[in-house]
């Protein structure tokens, strides 16, 4: 990943939900060309911060120490937006675990922005071993410090 769309994870059970925070700053690159004069944070990037965070669901709830797989970004179905998120906003993410089958998992996530509903969807992924050892040591890294405030109960594998 180049593009973090995930600050913190501020809560996680795993085999049920997570929950994070995405704050968008105006000294976000992609802003300045989305657009002139009127910065909105695209809506791809919108579901890539649910997709993070459902990825980050999925293998802290599905791997073990013997298997370790990641979560592939398959298929998106159903994303409704409700309204545009900007500089200043900060995104609440929830993603919540759906049906599990062999290799592939649903994600259904939300996001909103206080009380108000930025944009909901859900998310398919395929579950992959994958022999990188980098991929690995990116992960982890990421998830540590997504989660450094966190007393997590499940390793980060």
């Amino acid at each position: 990943m180049r593009y973090y769309m995930i600050d913190r994870v501020t809560a996680l059970t795993p085999g049920e939900s997570a929950e994070g925070v995405k704050s968008i700053s105006l000294s976000e690159d992609i802003l300045q060309d989305h657009f002139p004069d009127y910065p909105v944070f695209p809506g791809a990037l919108i579901i890539e911060a649910m997709a993070q965070l459902g990825g980050f669901l999925l293998e802290m709830s599905l791997n073990t120490p013997t298997v370790v797989r990641r979560a592939l970004l398959a298929q998106v179905d159903q994303v409704k937006f409700h309204r545009i998120a900007e500089p200043g906003d900060q995104l609440l993410i929830r993603a919540e675990l759906g049906p599990t089958i062999e290799d592939a998992a649903k994600v259904h996530g939300h996001v909103q922005c206080g009380s108000e509903r930025v944009a909901q969807g859900t998310l398919t992924f395929i579950m992959k071993e994958l022999d990188l050892e980098a991929i690995h040591q990116q992960r982890r890294m990421c998830y540590r410090i997504w989660t450094r405030h966190l007393a997590l109960q499940t390793p980060i594998l």
